[in-house]
C-alpha cells in the first residue's frame, strides 16, 4: 500500500497507540496535534500530553493551538496537504473547514460501538451501565458529535472483573490494530462507510468528581461498578460521618477498590469488621481505601485505624438519610 500523508490528532495516552501504528506501517505522520501542554501532578508543573511526548521522541512536529476556529489555524491545517487526518481523544471540535482539508477526510478512533455512548466518557458509561461488550468504532468524521458513517467496528467483551483501566488498555489496543487495515480500505475504496442507525444512540457525559460520590441507596451491584468505571479517574468516595472515630469533622475517605459481599441492612451501615457497607440491594466490601494524605489499605486496616462500630453508618451521607 502506498504510504498516506497523514495528520494525527490526540491527546491521551489511549492515543498512543494508534499514533505508533501508523508510524509502524510507514505513513508518514507530516504533523501531529494535541492539547497544549497543562499543570499536572502533586507538583502542577505543565506537562506535555503524552502523545504530544511521543511525536517529540520520533521527530514528528507538534503544533497545540487552543481552538481550531479560526481561519488562520484552519488554514494552517489545510496546508499541511494530509491525505486523511486520525483523530483519537483529541479533545477540540473540528469545525468544516477542517473536516473537508484532507482528501480522504478525518477519521476517528472511537471507544464504543456507535451509536451507544456517543461524547466524553464512553469507557466508563459502559462499565457503569452494566453493559456486556463495548469496543471500537472507526468512523469518518462530519460535524456531529460522534455522528459520521462507519468504516469498521469490533466489540469487546465487559466482565465482572473489567475497570476502566483494564478496558482503556485494551481498547487503545484494539484502536491500534484497526486503524491501519481501516485507513488503506479507505485509500483503495475497498472500504464503504456505513451510517450509523437511529436506534440505539446513548450519550456518554462527561464525568465531574461528583459522578464519584458513592450512593449507598443504590443497589450494590451499581455500586461495585462505579468502583470499576470510576477509578482512578474521577475517582470513587464517601464522607465519614463528623464525629466519627475522633470527634472532629468527617474525612473524605478514597475507595479504591471494592467487591459485591453477602449481607443487608439499612444502606450505609458498616456491616462488618472488613468494611462491609450495606446497600439498597445486598452489600459492597471495600478492599482498598485511602485517607486523605495517607496510603492505600485494605478495609480492614482502615477500620483499625478509624474506628466504626458495626451497625454505625458509615458517612454523612447515610447520616442523612
Amino acid at each position: 500500500m502506498t504510504p498516506l500523508r497523514l495528520v494525527f490528532m490526540g491527546t491521551p495516552d489511549f492515543a498512543v497507540p494508534s499514533l505508533a501504528a501508523l508510524v509502524g506501517a510507514g505513513h508518514q505522520v507530516v504533523c501531529v496535534y494535541s492539547q497544549p501542554p497543562r499543570p499536572a501532578g502533586r507538583g502542577q508543573q505543565v506537562q506535555k500530553s503524552p502523545v504530544h511526548r511521543f511525536a517529540e521522541e520520533h521527530g514528528i512536529p507538534v503544533r497545540t493551538p487552543k481552538s481550531l476556529r479560526n481561519a488562520e489555524a484552519q488554514a494552517e491545517f489545510a496546508a499541511l496537504g494530509a491525505d486523511a487526518a486520525v483523530v483519537a481523544a483529541y479533545g477540540l471540535i473540528l469545525p468544516q473547514p477542517v473536516l473537508d482539508a484532507p482528501r480522504l477526510g478525518c477519521v476517528n478512533v472511537h471507544g464504543s460501538l456507535l451509536p451507544r455512548w456517543r461524547g466524553a466518557a464512553p469507557i466508563q458509561r459502559s462499565i457503569l451501565a452494566g453493559d456486556g461488550e463495548t469496543g471500537i468504532t472507526i468512523m469518518q468524521m462530519d460535524v456531529g458529535l460522534d455522528t459520521g458513517a462507519m468504516l469498521s467496528k469490533e466489540a469487546v467483551a465487559i466482565t465482572p472483573d473489567t475497570t476502566a483501566s483494564s478496558l482503556h488498555d485494551e481498547l487503545a489496543a484494539l484502536g491500534a490494530r484497526m486503524i491501519v487495515p481501516a485507513l488503506d480500505g479507505l485509500a483503495a475504496g475497498t472500504l464503504r462507510a456505513e451510517a450509523q442507525p437511529d436506534e440505539g444512540v446513548t450519550y456518554a457525559a462527561k464525568l465531574t468528581r461528583e459522578d464519584g460520590r458513592l450512593d449507598w441507596s443504590r443497589p450494590a451491584a451499581q455500586v461495585e461498578r462505579q468502583v470499576r468505571a470510576l477509578t482512578p479517574w474521577p475517582g470513587c468516595w464517601f464522607d465519614t460521618a463528623a464525629g466519627a472515630a475522633t470527634g472532629a469533622g468527617g474525612e473524605r475517605i478514597k475507595v479504591l477498590a471494592a467487591e459485591l459481599a453477602a449481607g443487608g441492612g439499612v444502606p450505609g451501615t458498616l456491616l462488618d469488621d472488613r468494611l462491609t457497607v450495606a446497600c439498597a440491594d445486598g452489600a459492597v466490601r471495600l478492599t482498598k481505601v485511602q485517607r486523605p494524605g495517607k496510603a492505600p489499605v485494605d478495609g480492614a486496616a482502615f477500620l483499625r485505624g478509624f474506628p466504626l462500630a458495626v451497625g454505625q453508618p458509615v458517612s454523612s451521607e447515610a447520616v442523612a438519610d
